[in-house]
């Protein structure tokens, strides 16, 4: 697999840093993750679960090994260096600093294991005025202006419902950490990667900025409209809705011929997709009259038999029977021993010569402590002493 052989030291929790840790495991590195003996991570004990699984933290923590140290103890700082000392790369998702008051600055990480690559997922990076507070999802949505997009006109701004903070801050730091390893690989240097969850909605903000930038003017929310191209969004049809997405001249004139409306591509209003979005009240109208006449499968297959991108508006249970997403085999069954079966979501990255696979399931709280410890020297002796100490579970 693309990344076997590595091994990476995971310090991550919750979501952000696991759901980085993840892509990197998927792809084939050995990942270890290390959590406090006490509780460990706190997704553990989290979301809906069976047989005393949570599957949240399944979801989010296949392919990986568990250890339990407790790092604020000389012993458990002493076994995280030696597990560094054979490590590639190092992730934390603590606040700025705190890794280092454990002992754990960038100089000492570099005479540990030379080389070595770090990464560090923040609420809003490591330095300026936000540097320590501390931030959720949320509060990304909220600064980062994501929420100001989100919503229809006239109504407050609105969440994703998804954490995409912490998931695109992840993807970030996977990406950030696979191309600092490339990079060691060429040049023989390490690099340290900053991803902030915050900076990673800031960058999701694309034509909008880019609006921003060009006019001074913000872009007003426009709900399931798209804001600077018509007709795009949700349209009711005789049975319910379906997503139409047609999003220049030629996909227009697709849509118009398709509908039997051709002579509106002639229309004064609709000349341009400037004139259109001034006009969308109109359009949709005349668009949804069309629509009104026939169930949501029959224009689903007319519009894309068409050329128009169409589609239905999934549930659930419509994203996960619909059969292009089981042909492309994103809904896993894994096995988790006792627990029995866990499903999860499949790999979006799919490679022709070297796949993804779940070489492992979510790891057991500590489960391969022994393992791991084993490895490195200790003795059946020194980790009884350790459990002993509280050092270990």
């Amino acid at each position: 697999m693309p990344l076997t052989g590595l091994r990476i030291i995971d310090l991550t929790r919750v979501i952000s840093g696991p759901f980085c840790t993840m892509l990197l495991a998927d792809l084939g590195a050995d990942v270890i993750k290390i959590e406090p003996p006490e509780d460990g991570d706190p997704i553990r004990t989290q979301g809906s679960g069976r047989e005393g699984l949570s599957w949240y933290f399944a979801a989010f923590n296949r392919n990986k090994r568990s250890v339990t140290l407790d790092l604020k103890t000389e012993d458990g700082r002493l076994a995280l260096e030696k597990l560094i000392a054979g490590a590639d790369a190092l992730i934390d998702n603590f606040r700025p600093g705190v890794l280092a008051r454990l002992g754990f600055d960038a100089d000492r990480l570099q005479a540990i294991r030379p080389g070595l690559v770090t990464c560090s997922v923040t609420g809003f990076g490591p330095d300026g005025p936000y540097r320590d507070r501390p931030a959720f999802d949320f509060i990304a949505q909220a600064m980062s202006g994501f929420m100001s997009v989100n919503g229809r006109p006239g109504d407050p701004p609105l969440r994703t419902g998804l954490p995409i903070s912490d998931l695109v801050s992840g993807i970030y730091g996977a990406l950030g950490v696979c191309a600092a390893l490339m990079r060691r690989e060429r040049t023989g240097e390490s690099d340290h990667v900053d991803v902030s969850l915050t900076n990673s909605m800031i960058s999701l903000l694309a034509y909008v900025a880019s609006h921003y930038f060009a006019t001074g003017e913000v872009l007003p929310r426009t709900g399931n409209d798209h804001p600077i191209a018509s007709p795009y969004g949700l349209f009711r049809t005789r049975d319910g809705q379906i997503a139409i997405a047609p999003s220049d001249n030629t996909f227009f004139g697709r849509l118009m011929d398709a509908l039997d409306l051709s002579a509106l591509k002639t229309d004064a209003d609709f000349a341009d997709n400037q004139l259109r979005v001034r006009h969308r009240a109109r359009l949709n109208a005349l668009v949804e009259g069309k629509l009104g006449e026939q169930d949501s499968a029959h224009w689903i297959s007319l519009l894309n038999a068409a050329g128009v991108p169409c589609g239905p508006v999934y549930d659930m249970d419509g994203v996960f029977s619909d059969p292009q997403v089981l042909a492309q085999d994103m809904v896993l069954d894994v096995p988790h021993g006792a627990h029995g079966s866990v499903r999860m979501l499949g790999f979006p990255i799919k490679f022709a010569s070297a796949p993804c696979t779940v070489r492992r399931p979510a790891p057991g709280f500590g489960e391969h402590t022994a393992e791991l410890l084993g490895e490195l020297g200790y003795s059946a002796a020194d980790q009884a002493a350790l459990r002993a100490r509280g050092v270990t579970r």
